[in-house]
């Protein structure tokens, strides 16, 4: 119980970002550098010459760096942007997508559930963004599916790089890549100004993040692989919930209703039976 215990845990804590993220101030590519840049302070200490051998493992940790820096980015901007609710749980597009294409990357069994479940995301997605006589969410929504594209390309390539890496060292040595595309791409722009509300994103690095990662990486080799996907949806009700609580944005009823249909789709795919060995998406991009 106690491995339940500390992956429902884990996941409840990346929920807690918005709280850091909004008083910050900082767009979303400069939290997104903050907290990579704090995952990652821990690699130096983790290369290991055995590691960086296995060329395919180690390509994978630099594409999963590249992607994951963007993804965070996209999923802070939409957070920044809101409501939280429809940042995260366009975000959580991420699990439907892996059950989706696994057959053709991973060459593991096609989820009916999925397909089945697709459509019924998508409706769940529109009531959720769909607010007459509001300003439209619908970038939030494009930001948080963006991001959930990018996170894809992430767990799969988490998969190919923990043959040679250590978990630690698959989060902190991916953030340190994450930090150099940032800094490629978007250069001083990504740079967050000296202010002490910078710290607010480094703390929720070390909260979120780092804590909430060891927590659930912790206890993920204790427990079956579904109750590890449905667990992971404490992420998107715990973020909905403090949108709503501690940021006062209103769901509303089809907005409620909507949510309440993302979050059962994607809890019926990721509880379906799979192959021990299935790629079950642990947030740790925005995490």
């Amino acid at each position: 119980m106690q491995y339940f215990f500390m992956v429902a845990v884990g996941a409840t804590l990346w929920g807690f970002w918005p709280l850091f993220l909004r008083p910050a101030g900082l767009t979303g590519v400069q939290n997104a550098l903050l907290a990579m840049l704090t995952m990652a302070l821990p690699t130096p200490f983790l290369l290991r010459r055995e590691a960086l051998k296995d060329r395919r493992a180690t390509a994978a940790l630099v594409i999963m760096g590249a992607a994951d820096g963007i993804n965070v980015a996209l999923y802070f901007a939409a957070v920044n942007r809101g409501p939280v609710a429809v940042a995260v749980l366009t975000h959580y597009l991420a699990p439907l997508m892996v059950a989706l294409v696994a057959p053709w990357v991973a060459s593991e069994r096609r989820s009916t559930r999925a397909l089945v479940g697709a459509p019924f995301t998508s409706l769940g997605l529109a009531l959720l963004v769909w607010k007459p006589g509001a300003d439209f969410s619908g970038w939030t929504a494009l930001l948080g599916s963006a991001s959930a594209v990018l996170y894809t390309v992430s767990v799969f390539c988490a998969k190919e790089a923990a043959r040679a890496w250590s978990p630690l060292g698959v989060t902190s040595v991916h953030s340190a890549v994450a930090v150099v595309t940032l800094l490629l791409l978007f250069g001083p722009s990504a740079l967050p100004p000296v202010q002490p509300s910078a710290l607010w994103v480094v703390a929720g690095a070390v909260l979120c993040s780092l804590t909430g990662n060891i927590l659930f990486n912790a206890g993920l080799r204790r427990i079956p692989a579904a109750s590890t996907g449905a667990l992971t949806y404490m992420e998107p009700l715990t973020a909905t919930l403090v949108g709503w609580v501690f940021l006062h944005e209103a769901l509303g009823a089809m907005g409620l209703l909507g949510g309440a249909l993302v979050l059962a789709m994607g809890l019926w795919v990721a509880t379906e039976p799979r192959n021990s060995d299935s790629p079950l998406p642990s947030i740790s991009g925005t995490s």
